[in-house]
């Protein structure tokens, strides 16, 4: 008995490259898929559902309340039956829908409606795509587990317009469909959702990220320190997003208890003036993410041995001085030394976003992480984080999930920012 085609539900938004879906379809067709079409109402206005019909083999589906179509199909039927869903081009707007839960077409309610995993092709003008909006859009799409291809960086249809936007070519996405359809390794999960050019490697191949992660250890004796609650979990999951990305990773790790990440340089330190040291001498990089909780102060003269505790003398008197800010320090980098993009973490209590906005510029970092790390939150050592996103433009608030699809979606948009950064050059 010969094994079932794979099935392909492409999603044909909006935009001049719309065309460029006939190729696909044709392709992957050629490497024995199954495909059927959903067209948005602005895809009839660059190709035409006759076309993409005549590609596909099978009938083209456009309106949400067709009676024949939902009696015989279903957008339901339509969104379980494939086994995977493809959505190219892209558009902002139908990225934003996606991203809000939208279903008030035919397209938006088989996104919604779906349990298949997703590959999204963006493509729009480069404004479109740097804006924060769309950037924002992207982190949340990564975040629920939609897979991102492209947009790759060239010319627009319009004229004078250069930069990134472009979708991805056919070839590229059939790549993508093909490593997103294949069986997965017996053990193994499947590959992560990433903003990944294929034709251009890895997004973050030939960079270099410096990660610091984990707490600081201030010694007052052989035996005691000050110290905080953090786990690492948080850094080490970006630095293994980073990883994944292509990027060499140094992680700068305090005393914790996590697993080295795979592909990552690890270097472990103690106290907050070996992280600066270790930091210093790892520079330069294209990013640095400073995602320990680095201890504010230590103890100015730690005894060189353990403080006994006699029962006469009263408790000893610590006098303590503060740390070395690493955040500043390598913001304020001098040319060639200070990395194209500074990420601080800011952990609060309380006015967290209005202390993040603060830190951002007196630190004179470029972002800033910011969570509320009240003991009722569970986020210091647990496995779920809600962070804020600072940065120049505003504020992005990103719904709860778990450390590791926080490290994924941060690490889109660093991706994102220094691809954007490379083609304003």
């Amino acid at each position: 008995m010969s094994e079932r085609k794979k099935r392909i539900l492409l999603v044909i938004g909006g935009g001049i490259a719309a065309y460029k879906c006939l190729e696909l379809i044709r392709r992957a067709r050629e490497r024995g898929y199954a495909v059927r079409a959903v067209m948005t109402k602005a895809a009839a206005e660059f190709v035409t559902p006759l076309s993409v019909g005549a590609l596909t083999g099978d009938r083209v589906f456009q309106d949400l309340f067709s009676l024949d179509d939902e009696r015989e199909i279903g957008h339901i039927r339509l969104s379980r039956e494939a086994d995977l869903i493809v959505v190219a081009p892209a558009t902002a707007d139908l990225m934003a829908k996606m991203a809000g839960g939208h279903a008030d077409d035919l397209a938006t309610a088989v996104l919604l409606a779906t349990d298949k995993p997703v590959l999204v092709a963006p493509a729009m003008n480069p404004y479109m795509w740097r804006h924060p909006a769309t950037q924002r859009n992207a982190a949340t799409l990564l975040a629920d587990g939609v897979a991102l291809i492209g947009p790759n960086v060239g010319e627009m249809a319009e004229r004078n317009e250069t930069g990134p936007g472009r979708m991805a070519e056919p070839h590229e996405i059939l790549a993508a469909i093909e490593a997103r359809l294949a069986p997965a390794p017996t053990g193994l999960l499947a590959p992560p959702p990433l903003i990944t050019p294929p034709a251009e490697g890895l997004p973050l191949a030939g960079r270099h990220v410096i990660v610091t992660s984990g707490p600081t250890h201030e010694p007052i004796d052989p035996v005691r320190y000050i110290a905080n609650r953090s786990s690492g979990k948080q850094g080490h999951a970006i630095a293994a997003a980073a990883a994944a990305l292509g990027a060499r990773v140094t992680l700068v790790s305090g005393p914790t208890t996590q697993p080295d990440p795979k592909g990552v340089d690890v270097i472990r330190i103690e106290a907050a003036r070996d992280m600066l040291a270790a930091v210093k001498a790892a520079l330069p990089a294209d990013c640095a993410i400073f995602a320990a909780a680095v201890a504010d102060w230590r103890v100015a003269s730690a005894s060189d041995e353990k403080i006994k505790k006699d029962g006469k003398s009263s408790a000893p008197r610590l006098e303590l001085i503060e740390n070395p800010d690493i955040l500043k320090t390598i913001a304020h980098e001098g040319p060639g030394r200070r990395p194209s993009l500074v990420i601080g973490f800011a952990a609060e209590t309380e006015n967290v976003v209005a202390y993040a906005q603060k830190k951002r510029k007196s630190k004179g970092c470029d972002w800033i992480v910011a969570n509320d790390v009240s003991p009722e939150t569970g986020i210091m050592g647990g496995d779920r984080n809600t962070v804020h996103l600072v940065t120049a433009h505003g504020v992005e608030d990103w719904p709860e999930m778990d450390k590791g699809a926080v490290a994924e979606a941060l690490m889109a948009r660093v991706a994102a920012h220094l691809r954007t950064m490379t083609a304003d050059v």
